[in-house]
């Protein structure tokens, strides 16, 4: 079982709603190339997400459903992967002083997967797990330093203060 776990450096809220908003899916989920809403309102339970991977000149079109969701704390996931068979990925938050811990905990459920997870297949998902929470991170302080900056002074009209 993979569990890796990371700090991030805004509040469990501010990773809440990027993990809330399925258009950003692909933006933290490392192999995803892209990702559109399929059925229901995501992250509520049922609700799914369409994706593609990219392996070169190959695309595969896959299907992330919500399994179970308690609101600004825990996201599990069931990613449907075709013959590859499907795999549950949950997503715990936990405030951390005034930061927030995220834990992702996967596994293989069904197909091949399963049958094939191994030392080797783990070290390949800590790997991208690794990677994933980076990316999640870089996203959540990012949109989070963002809403905290003053407003700017809109820029100039072109050509204004000129005469």
């Amino acid at each position: 079982m993979a569990v890796r776990h990371r700090l991030i450096k805004t509040t469990p809220q501010a990773v809440w709603d990027v993990l809330a908003d399925g258009t950003q899916y692909a933006d933290w989920v490392v192999g995803t190339s892209s990702s559109t809403p399929k059925r229901g309102q995501w992250p509520q339970v049922g609700a799914a997400i369409g994706y593609e991977v990219s392996l070169g000149p190959v695309s595969l079109t896959n299907e992330t459903v919500v399994r179970r969701c308690e609101e600004g704390s825990v996201l599990e996931l069931e990613a449907i992967a075709g013959p590859l068979g499907t795999a549950r990925i949950a997503i715990e938050l936990r405030p951390w002083g005034e930061q927030c811990l995220v834990i992702v905990d996967e596994h293989p459920l069904r197909g091949a997967g399963g049958m094939l997870h191994n030392m080797g297949v783990e070290a390949l998902i800590q790997l991208r797990h690794r990677a994933m929470l980076a990316r999640l991170a870089e996203l959540c302080e990012e949109e989070a330093g963002e809403k905290r900056r003053p407003d700017a002074a809109p820029a100039p009209e072109p050509g204004a203060g000129h005469a």
